[in-house]
């Protein structure tokens, strides 16, 4: 960790107490308005025969805001304080989530979700952005690791939270009612937020520092495996609606059971990187867990439907304690100074590599079984694979020489 985390972090501590139970309690809340909201999308979508290119084009507006306004949210959460636009970011997407709900009474279902998710990604990456970058600070010089996972176990709690109660809302009721229920929850966040007090992170300081900020090897890589890592979650949103709804013939509450499976192998990875974190090196770890993602796509072509959960299970597992181990190396590399523009670039790039895949899947539509939609992407997973460890290889080569 930068001599600039550990130097604000020794400053901030006397005289103040902890606020990590209301930034985990905010964090809560947040992830289950905030999965909400995207499981009742994808699922209203399919269930209005808008199938997997109905789905594909409303995550592709998603990414599109997104790619825009990382690179904005990354300095706005340097240069603002991040509570602050936390907590604006909250209460704007509970009013995005409020609005929609009264539109879907009267509108084109499509078109109001399509609109809604354009407003609502720009709200959310701000609200990822700022709340993430705070991390550091909230640990208050405590273990990265053991703060990350708290982090990200208690988002994926919501997450699970999010996937039980979309089933339940969703199930031969009017769309309206699950985004009036989740909507609430941004509400709680942001208060919550509000209670928090932190110790401001000095603008000087900041922004003298930005030119220390340089993407060298290590990190460029790091940027890819965390391309490779939203990508594969991108996917299973994208095509998992479609997958239950066509070739599971399910119902919303199998979607909901799916969802599920997801977020309790998550809540495992968050807090498995401890267990793991000495046995190898972290690119060694980062190569893995890609690999093993990509064996784990290419089986839901293969294994029957009771395997499905624990396939789902497994993805879920992988993804979270992927996420966990490049945030704590991130953050061990970079300035508190800089995380959010950091961050936002490292967004961008897993954005596009999001956007093509929603390219693919809008133009394949529903012409292609889901499942052979995951088996290609876990062969092009592979080949990534083989591509990362080739550079790193180059530049060890090079600094022998």
């Amino acid at each position: 960790m930068s001599n600039l985390v550990r130097v604000h972090h020794g400053k901030g501590r006397a005289g103040r107490s902890s606020p990590c139970l209301g930034f985990l309690a905010s964090t809560l809340s947040a992830a289950v308005a905030r999965n909400g909201y995207y499981i009742a999308s994808a699922w209203i979508l399919v269930e209005r025969g808008y199938g997997t290119a109905g789905v594909a084009t409303f995550l592709a507006i998603v990414s599109v805001v997104e790619f825009i306004a990382s690179p904005l949210a990354g300095v706005a959460a340097d240069r603002f304080d991040r509570r602050c636009l936390n907590v604006a970011a909250d209460l704007s997407r509970f009013v995005v989530m409020l609005a929609t709900a009264c539109a879907l009474l009267d509108m084109d279902v499509f078109v109001i979700i399509c609109l809604s998710a354009a407003l609502f990604s720009f709200c959310d990456r701000v609200a990822l952005t700022s709340s993430q970058s705070m991390i550091p600070v909230i640990a208050d010089g405590r273990d990265l690791v053991a703060s990350n996972s708290a982090v990200f176990f208690v988002m994926q709690v919501g997450n699970l939270g999010a996937a039980l109660l979309a089933g339940p809302l969703l199930h031969d009721r009017s769309p309206v009612l699950p985004f009036t229920v989740i909507a609430a929850f941004f509400l709680f966040s942001s208060g919550c937020l509000a209670l928090m007090r932190l110790q401001p992170v000095s603008r000087d300081v900041r922004f003298a520092k930005i030119s220390a900020a340089q993407l060298d090897p290590s990190l460029r890589r790091l940027i890819g495996v965390y391309a490779l890592l939203y990508t594969s979650a991108v996917l299973v949103s994208v095509m998992g609606s479609s997958f239950v709804f066509q070739e599971q013939k399910g119902t919303a509450a199998d979607f909901g059971y799916l969802e599920a499976a997801w977020s309790a192998g998550s809540l495992i990875g968050a807090v498995s990187l401890f267990r793991i974190e000495r046995a190898m090196s972290t690119h060694v770890r980062h190569l893995m867990l890609l690999g093993l993602t990509a064996l784990v796509l290419m089986a839901l072509a293969s294994l029957p439907t009771p395997w499905t959960v624990i396939l789902f299970v497994a993805l879920g597992f992988l993804y979270n304690l992927g996420r966990v181990s490049v945030e704590v190396t991130l953050q061990s590399h970079v300035s508190i100074y800089l995380l959010g523009r950091a961050k936002g670039i490292m967004h961008s790039v897993a954005v596009v590599l999001g956007l093509l895949i929603f390219g693919i899947a809008a133009a394949v539509g529903d012409r292609a079984f889901p499942s052979t939609i995951f088996l290609s992407f876990g062969v092009a997973l592979l080949v990534s694979i083989l591509c990362l460890n080739v550079g790193v290889i180059q530049t060890r080569e090079k600094g022998e020489t």
